[in-house]
């Protein structure tokens, strides 16, 4: 009788070590969770500044070595949300892309609205969600890639960590949610390289629908361009489409923070303003 009691005692002890083990883990797993969201979504808004102005230089390098520029001048502000970026980009030369404008509201609600000015028509074309995976005006860049990525769209695994440029860096693993977000996006998953310290994204990979890598990408000499909210601008991206050989390199210039840019920058009419 002893033994008999004396086994289910020993047997509840380690029902109940069982529990706590599975409840503990659970907590973690959990609390893993919710930490990479704010991480990713921290991450996001670091390089949302209150408003700007800046040029860029494209730089289109084909898998020969062979180089195209194209100049830019963008103007961004936040919207009244303090979440949500409105970016108006025109391209000033070569001949053959100047006047092109693009005009992209993120709307964390629901679509974002981009809007692409094309002169030679002479009239304004709306991409559709479903036209984010296309290319940003012939580079390498999609839609997607310009706008950024809703956060609750992904689903996030931590892979660790890893280096890059020198720093310790936060390796996430983003996958797609859904099909939609997939197909949306062009992209089934994402890997995340993020700085620790200030959380600043500095490279990554996007795997293409099938699964397969499709871009590797990294963002460089970044500066705090509006110190008191913490925000920064990397003055080099880099993508590379691994599967096409393709490269582009966007380099920022004369960056200015504004917060004071008016409306009209953001208009249909400004997009069609030679």
């Amino acid at each position: 009788m002893r033994q008999d009691l004396k086994k289910q005692s020993k047997g509840a002890q380690m029902l109940g070590a069982s529990l706590w083990f599975s409840i503990v883990i659970g907590n973690l797993n959990a609390q893993e969770k919710i930490d990479l969201n704010k991480i990713v979504e921290k991450s996001s808004q670091t390089i949302k500044v209150s408003g700007s102005v800046s040029e860029s230089t494209f730089i289109l390098i084909d898998k020969s070595g062979q180089e195209r520029k194209r100049k830019t001048i963008s103007y961004t502000r936040l919207s009244s949300n303090g979440v949500d970026n409105i970016r108006t980009t025109k391209f000033l030369s070569p001949a053959d892309a100047k006047g092109t404008g693009i005009l992209i509201a993120e709307n964390q609600s629901g679509d974002d609205d981009i809007s692409l000015y094309l002169p030679a028509l002479k009239k304004i074309r709306k991409i559709a969600a479903g036209g984010k995976k296309d290319s940003f005006v012939g580079t390498d860049f999609s839609y997607s890639d310009i706008v950024g990525f809703r956060t609750d769209d992904w689903i996030y695994k931590s892979l660790g960590e890893t280096n890059v440029q020198g720093k310790v860096c936060y390796l996430i693993e983003a996958t797609a949610k859904t099909e939609k977000v997939s197909q949306s996006t062009g992209y089934t998953k994402r890997i995340l390289k993020i700085q620790k310290d200030n959380l600043l994204a500095l490279a990554g990979e996007s795997y293409d629908e099938n699964g397969d890598l499709l871009k590797k990408f990294s963002f460089s000499e970044y500066e705090q361009v509006e110190p008191s909210k913490n925000r920064w601008w990397s003055m080099k991206a880099e993508i590379q489409n691994v599967q096409t050989g393709h490269k582009t390199i966007i380099l920022t210039e004369n960056f200015k923070l504004d917060t004071s840019l008016e409306d009209k920058y953001f208009s249909a009419r400004f997009l069609e303003k030679d």
